[in-house]
């Protein structure tokens, strides 16, 4: 066998060698690098770049001016501007005005919505420019990143392009210059955020104390000390809007016939859109409230405004000023606005509460309206009790019979831990809700249901309907002679289910139900306290608590959870379980009757809405009232 070893000689002689040719590259690159002598080469000079004070060139020089709000009192500054620059350029031996660009009334921290900068850019980018000269940094741009990106765009154009600041002395082109105008510009920007968090403190201070802002609006003017005074004229106009959307109108209806009218609106326009006549409807002050900061703006730097959504502090003063529209009328709109998406027409619906039989204290859900609260179906089931209304007990005893198996110690297994296939089920989300095969199989060929609730007993109950019920809702289908379930869309109304059962809504919730029946009436019944609850599972540790246990996990969307309660059993005892409860509620009304129909309930705080004769006797007397005056006008002139 051939051996490799090697021996302490050769490593020694191997290590010696390698280190003299590191030495030997190491003094050829010494030498490379002591270079030619100085005078063996001849040096050809740049030409000597003529500093931006002494430069006399031909320069086509543009002037950008801003003045941050479009005050009268601004104009004085604005026009300071322009003249000094003027003079300035005139002055400049080499100069040639270009333009004078000019952005009047408009914020700094964006450039965004400044017409004139963005041209200027535009024609810097043709090469119709080489200088711009500005007062400041403050009035090119408040924010750091637009100043430095547009002088570092300008700088590396084909024809470049400087920006020559007077109050700071700084000229882009001067690679010297960027620091000193990186921090400057933070300053600026720094600025601009101190101002607005001093407005706003301002604003917060003014609102607190009833100071509220008094912008223009149709049917107002104000008077020396700034408060609202009703405009007889735009008034009517106002009027008309309200009155003919409760008459049914559309906002596009509406629309179309102010503009055949000639109606003017604040600006003087004659030509309306359904956006416009949308914003007097909506506008609180003309019921007489002032609603403050209804929209706030989160970032000074793109000042885009949002909706309050209780981000900021709001304010809100009842009679505030005199009222063109009843309070009550400009609720009513505000509501039949609100649910117009669901396809609600006409004057505000009614909530219906059963009030005999089984049923007694069921609300009908109405299933294309939004307004109506958790607490107005609360309120609309307790008015049918002579006493406060005590709910069934939740562990309900059921009588054992004479003669029946003792099943003492036995449980009746509950059915959520159980497959759902051919089982009564209902699955919700906060926008649609859809039943099992099994619930259409057990009301059969019935395409409409009604569907009530009991907010105390948290039950719901479906039964048949038919189609002219304005409470029904399509819950199958015909698909090839077969009925199977359809998704009903409950966007009107299943939050404030979720409200009333104190559900999340960021979770699903399927419940299961059981068939009565009686006098060849069916119903199904869901007890709502006996729910399977699906949680997002990207954010189950969210949701997960001591009232809540995981059921199973996996690669599912949702996550199944269960009640801590049930971890201790497979379900209730035999003789106190879940469907005992329901039973006891449902009997304890006596007679079955479920058939009867619901009566209107009348709230206590039921609007007192202008009845629709005077509603349309009003609309044709402001008609007749705006063609007399167009008449007057004419004659006068």
């Amino acid at each position: 066998m051939q051996n490799n070893d090697v021996t302490p000689d050769n490593t020694k002689q191997d290590t010696s060698q390698e280190k003299e040719k590191r030495d030997s590259k190491k003094d050829a690159i010494r030498k490379r690098y002591q270079g030619l002598n100085p005078d063996e080469i001849d040096v050809i000079p740049a030409l000597p770049k003529e500093s931006f004070f002494e430069d006399r060139s031909e320069k086509r020089v543009a002037i950008y001016v801003r003045v941050s709000t479009d005050d009268p009192r601004q104009t004085s500054s604005y026009e300071l501007q322009k003249n000094h620059y003027t003079d300035l350029v005139e002055k400049h031996e080499g100069w040639n005005l270009v333009e004078i660009y000019a952005d009047e009334g408009l914020s700094g921290t964006t450039t965004a919505h400044r017409k004139a900068f963005i041209k200027m850019i535009e024609d810097c980018k043709e090469g119709k420019i080489d200088i711009i000269v500005t007062k400041t940094v403050a009035r090119f741009a408040r924010n750091i990143l637009d100043c430095i990106g547009e002088v570092r765009m300008l700088a590396a154009l084909k024809q470049p392009v400087g920006v020559f600041f007077e109050t700071e002395n700084i000229y882009t082109l001067d690679g010297r210059s960027e620091m000193a105008l990186s921090f400057i510009s933070t300053l600026a920007q720094e600025e601009s955020r101190n101002k607005s968090e001093i407005m706003n403190a301002s604003i917060e201070m003014r609102f607190k104390r009833g100071l509220f802002l008094t912008p223009p609006l149709l049917g107002y003017d104000n008077d020396e000390d700034g408060n609202l005074v009703i405009n007889e004229d735009e008034a009517r106009t106002v009027k008309l809007a309200f009155l003919m959307y409760l008459h049914g109108h559309t906002c596009m209806e509406i629309a179309e016939i102010f503009t055949n009218l000639g109606r003017k609106t604040k600006k003087n326009n004659t030509s309306w859109s359904p956006n416009s006549i949308l914003q007097i409807l909506q506008n609180e002050r003309h019921c007489g409230d002032v609603l403050a900061r209804k929209t706030f703006t989160p970032n000074f730097l793109d000042h885009k405004s949002k909706k309050n959504r209780q981000d900021r502090n709001q304010y809100r003063k009842q009679n505030n000023h005199k009222a063109i529209i009843p309070r009550d009328d400009f609720i009513a709109v505000q509501r039949l606005i609100s649910n117009a998406k669901y396809g609600n027409k006409g004057i505000l619906p009614e909530l219906r509460v059963i009030s005999e039989g089984t049923l007694k204290g069921f609300v009908s859900i109405h299933p294309r309206w939004a307004a109506f609260s958790a607490d107005d179906y609360r309120m609309a089931s307790a008015a049918v009790y002579n006493e406060p209304f005590e709910p069934t007990p939740i562990n309900t005893e059921v009588t054992v019979q004479s003669g029946e198996f003792d099943l003492r110690g036995y449980e009746i297994a509950r059915s959520q831990f159980f497959n759902t296939a051919k089982k009564l089920c209902v699955t919700f989300s906060t926008e649609r809700l859809w039943f099992s095969s099994e619930c259409t199989k057990k009301l059969t060929k019935e395409l409409y249901v009604e569907m009530l609730v009991h907010p105390e007993e948290q039950l719901l109950a479906i039964r048949p309907s038919k189609k002219d019920n304005k409470c029904s809702v399509k819950w199958m289908k015909l698909s090839d002679d077969t009925f199977c379930p359809r998704v009903i869309q409950g966007t009107a109304f299943l939050k404030t289910l979720y409200n009333i059962y104190g559900w999340n809504h960021e979770c699903k919730y399927r419940i299961r139900g059981t068939r009565h029946e009686k006098e060849k009436s069916p119903i199904i019944v869901f007890d709502m306290r006996e729910t399977e609850v699906f949680i997002p599972d990207e954010t189950t540790e969210d949701y997960l608590n001591e009232n809540t246990h995981p059921i199973i996990t996996g690669f599912s969307k949702n996550i199944a959870a269960f009640p801590p309660a049930w971890a201790g059993s497979f379900g209730y005892n035999y003789y106190s379980h879940a469907q005992a409860r329901e039973i006891a509620a449902l009997d304890k009304n006596g007679a079955w009757n479920v058939t009867v129909e619901g009566k209107t309930y009348i709230s206590k705080q039921e609007l007192n809405i202008t009845d629709t004769d005077l509603i349309a006797g009003s609309i044709e007397e402001i008609l007749k009232e705006i063609e007399q005056g167009d008449i007057s006008i004419e004659s006068n002139n």
